[in-house]
């Protein structure tokens, strides 16, 4: 195509409330305008890229097996109440009523229609495994949209499904689809790792969490320095270490002069963090609680809910009430059950509130204190990865994909059954695997960009090349040159940019660098005395003077 053909509405600078690059470089390169909060239309450049994300996806798709459909965007409150999410779902699930009064939903994500749509359709366990997928809008109201499309409320997901007849057969297809993720954000140029994550409100037994390696992700994931292990933070689990405690110290009662937070009573003492225990208090179904953990570890909350179902920390006015001191609390007397994480049980001589104000104890052990142990913490750099292979690097990362194995949470709920072998209903069992379509995009710029704008990977690129003729509209030879070399590059299946603009060469340079166009090459007058034609490529400092009778062939082998 021609420039002058296409909308691109590049920008010298990005607006205020771009925070990302990703969000500054979608705006600045014209792939995308804002409507609304959370909200962006796409443009002619970005929809070119988006369309490229969408043909990867659906061809490995395809290649698994997997059958696409398109579900709608709008969905019934009968399905969600069906499945018991109606209530349960929280308030990004944006509720609306028609001119009847009927109860409907912007669709967050489709469990419950390919349920019904199974429900309905797989009879037998013959037709099993069988799972579909659909690339489609999904909404979700953001209580603080931003990053640009990284957290929008309205986005592209690729959302698939699976149905088996037994836990067996979804391992299979989950293992496939795990594989299939690698081989798409292979294709898309990422530097990514599948990690072990939570389900969350989605539910089910386990699942695989796929990030974008990059500074500007929200989420921390583990992986070992020496292994394939890697895991979300909050996922990554802690056995209980046999050690042998030999207490040498004396315990002792010291005036810690108002110091109540870790790092200011490991300082007035002259100790390690990871030799003092913090105490916090939360509140159950099951009455007050007492969690231990090293002063330099963090709580867990996934593993705390896991433990101890739905609990909140307690107030200064509850923890009063229990006569404790706030920024004092130790793990001696406490009149409550007390929980210790597994590295703070495997501590000697620590130190720890005195539950009495401005005081602290030094040299305590737990000998003689009742408690029961558990994991509770967060992983921190360093630790030994779970596997026994290696130390734990944390790195952060943008989530673009995730995978679950749904269980029975929805077949069981909305009836989805087919008749077994034996000639009994039996209940399927489901696999929900999800890629953030226009997120994708996002990650990408995260990864690749310098200070002239968007390096595209290869594969979802705009255009892979970008012809640059100076003075095109002034020079018949530069004209009929650049014509010549466009039309070939056509004819050869390239997907050519031809820039035909009455503008500078630094415009259009630096428009065709801010684009992320892969290749470039430049005509002048000066090239079509010498018959060279130059050559950049976006990610190269170096530019290449090429005989222009061997143009096509080179850049296609560039391609290539």
């Amino acid at each position: 195509m021609k420039t002058t053909q296409l909308l691109i509405p590049t920008q010298k600078e990005a607006p205020n409330d771009a925070q990302i690059i990703s969000h500054q470089l979608m705006i600045r390169a014209g792939l995308i305008s804002k409507l609304a909060s959370g909200l962006y239309s796409y443009l002619p450049m970005g929809v070119r890229v988006l369309k490229k994300v969408e043909a990867i996806i659906r061809e490995e798709m395809d290649k698994a097996g997997s059958q696409e459909v398109l579900m709608p965007v709008t969905q019934p409150a009968e399905l969600w109440q069906e499945s018991g999410r109606w209530n349960e779902y929280g308030p990004e699930l944006l509720r609306f009523k028609d001119r009847h009064g009927r109860e409907f939903c912007m669709g967050p994500t489709h469990e419950e229609v390919i349920t019904n749509i199974a429900a309905q359709y797989i009879r037998s366990y013959k037709q099993l495994p069988m799972s579909f997928y659909q690339v489609q809008t999904k909404f979700r109201d953001e209580i603080r949209p931003r990053f640009g499309v990284m957290r929008s409320r309205e986005f592209i997901m690729k959302d698939a499904y699976s149905f088996h007849l037994d836990q067996a057969s979804l391992q299979q297809t989950y293992d496939l689809m795990h594989q299939t993720y690698c081989k798409i954000f292979d294709r898309l140029g990422l530097d990514y790792r599948p990690v072990l994550a939570d389900s969350g409100s989605i539910g089910g037994d386990a699942s695989h969490e796929f990030h974008v390696l990059a500074d500007s992700g929200e989420d921390e994931i583990c992986f070992s320095n020496e292994s394939n292990y890697a895991a979300n933070v909050e996922k990554v689990a802690f056995a209980k270490q046999v050690q042998t405690c030999r207490p040498s110290a004396q315990e002792l009662e010291v005036i810690t002069k108002k110091k109540t937070s870790i790092n200011d009573v490991a300082q007035f003492l002259s100790v390690a963090p990871s030799s003092c225990i913090k105490t916090l208090i939360v509140k159950t179904s099951a009455g007050f609680k007492a969690l231990a953990l090293r002063g330099d570890h963090e709580l867990n909350e996934i593993k705390a809910h896991n433990l101890l179902g739905e609990f909140e920390l307690a107030t200064d006015e509850e923890i009063k009430s229990l006569d404790l001191k706030k920024g004092f609390i130790g793990v001696k007397g406490l009149g409550i059950d007390l929980l210790v994480d597994y590295s703070a049980s495997n501590l000697c001589d620590f130190v720890c509130g005195a539950n009495e104000w401005d005081k602290h104890l030094t040299g305590v052990n737990w000998q003689g204190i009742e408690f029961s142990e558990a994991d509770l913490r967060n992983a921190v750099e360093g630790d030994d990865s779970p596997d026994g292979k290696g130390k734990l690097v944390i790195k952060r990362g943008i989530e673009v994909g995730h995978i679950f194995q749904l269980g029975t949470k929805y077949s069981a709920a909305m009836k989805a059954n087919v008749i077994g072998e034996g000639g009994k209903a039996v209940t399927t069992t489901m696999g929900c695997y999800g890629i953030g379509v226009t997120r994708v995009i996002a990650a990408a710029i995260e990864q690749n960009y310098d200070d002239r704008g968007i390096i595209f990977p290869e594969s979802i690129a705009p255009f892979q090349l970008v012809i640059v003729p100076i003075n095109y509209n002034k020079s018949t030879r530069v004209k009929a040159l650049a014509d010549d070399l466009y039309q070939l590059c056509l004819e050869a299946g390239i997907e050519v940019l031809l820039d035909d603009r009455k503008e500078r060469a630094g415009i259009m340079f630096a428009d065709s660098e801010l684009l992320g166009i892969p290749h470039r090459m430049v005509l002048s007058d000066t090239h079509a005395d010498n018959g060279n034609v130059e050559y950049k490529a976006r990610n190269a400092a170096d530019k290449i003077e090429v005989k222009f009778d061997d143009a096509l062939a080179f850049i296609q082998a560039k391609i290539n």
